[in-house]
């Protein structure tokens, strides 16, 4: 039988613990209602009990506590009025607190289901980004990877950013890119684009051939019936490296991506391209010409990869994301670390929240290849 996490055995040991705040309520009310002279009534105050118990508990726990309130109010009243069963003052009082135990109730199942269908939504996110968008290995070759993404969307594990990565006999491939676009139709072009590199990355092909590649499978899909409209409307900007394993230069077409970062020493110098390619999807419209760039990446060199959720952050004063100017000076030991410390850094920029969602990739070249 599937046990339950110990992280959810805690909230509920706790709300049992609880329970006893209105239970001992109740009780406290009760009596001083009974001993107090004829013209003070306390009744009113057993409210209080049901109407806090939401705050810890569930249907079941409400609804006893409302039944304990109401069995409290019909003894107060048997009490205080011996002869009269029941004034029509704690009639009152026991049908109010009957409505307002069975709203409670109420709201506390539809609270439920609800949080039922965003832990439903919470899994099935984190199931696609599992296919989608799988995280990096952490060792690729001589290379030491570590990857972060972070969605806009509250409730979502996976937008329109997307990186991939892919071992070839002589090194690793690389793609950083981001959808124009938000919603599920982002989330389909990019696993899109991304199964094309995945396919055809390993392939003995250049890095030339990759691209134009990639560029067509984007404009196939968007001239399909029903995406004629998004053509020429909808793009990606991307970014595709070739790392080999025995050789400091990297190979690089820029496809109007943001550029990377290389540091060195605490040094950090950006790698933009000189002839930098139109995104993919538009390669029908602009015929484009892919030009290979190099820059070096030494052992010991960290490169950044990133997408423009990182640089078009905003703060409250609606200052963008200082990149180069933040990671300047950092020597965090490791892509993990570091990425780590970006992380942080970020989301203290924004106030906790982004209004697009941002994708990192931190890769170390290690002195020693590993295949």
């Amino acid at each position: 039988m599937p046990q339950r996490p110990e992280g959810m055995r805690r909230p509920l040991r706790a709300g049992r613990a609880l329970v006893a705040i209105p239970i001992a309520w109740i009780v406290a009310v009760s009596m001083i209602d009974i001993l107090a002279p004829p013209d003070i009534h306390l009744g009113p105050l057993l409210v209080a009990a049901p109407a806090i118990t939401p705050l810890f508990g569930g249907p079941r726990t409400v609804g006893l506590v409302a039944a304990l309130a109401v069995a409290a109010q019909t003894t107060i009243g048997v009490l205080r009025d011996p002869e009269e069963l029941l004034s029509a003052n704690h009639e009152a009082q026991i049908v109010a607190l009957l409505l307002v135990g069975a709203s409670l109730v109420i709201f506390c199942v539809l609270r439920e289901r609800r949080a039922n269908e965003l832990t439903q939504v919470r899994y099935v996110s984190d199931a696609a980004q599992s296919v989608v968008l799988p995280p990096l290995p952490k060792r690729l070759g001589p290379l030491r990877i570590a990857s972060f993404y972070l969605a806009a969307e509250a409730e979502a594990q996976i937008g329109g950013d997307l990186y991939a990565a892919a071992r070839t006999a002589s090194g690793t491939r690389l793609i950083v890119g981001d959808v124009r676009g938000k919603g599920m139709t982002a989330v389909n072009d990019a696993a899109l684009l991304l199964g094309a590199f995945r396919v055809a990355a390993h392939r003995q092909a250049s890095l030339d051939e990759l691209v134009t590649y990639l560029d067509r499978s984007v404009c196939w899909d968007l001239m399909e019936p029903g995406e004629t409209g998004r053509y020429g409307e909808t793009f990606i900007t991307a970014t595709i490296l070739d790392v080999p394993d025995g050789d400091t230069w990297v190979q690089m077409i820029s496809c109007g991506h943001p550029p990377p970062v290389v540091l060195r020493d605490g040094r950090m110098k950006t790698m933009d391209a000189l002839h930098p390619a139109p995104p993919l999807g538009l390669g029908e419209l602009a015929h484009p010409r892919y030009h290979v760039e190099s820059f070096q990446f030494d052992p010991g060199d960290l490169l950044l990869l990133y997408t423009d959720g990182v640089t078009e952050a905003r703060d409250s004063s609606g200052i963008f994301y200082p990149l180069v100017e933040r990671i300047t000076g950092w020597t965090e030991n490791g892509p993990d670390a570091f990425l780590n410390r970006l992380r942080r850094d970020l989301l203290h920029h924004v106030g906790g929240h982004l209004n697009d969602d941002a994708a990192m990739i931190a890769i170390e070249r290690l002195a020693t290849p590993r295949v």
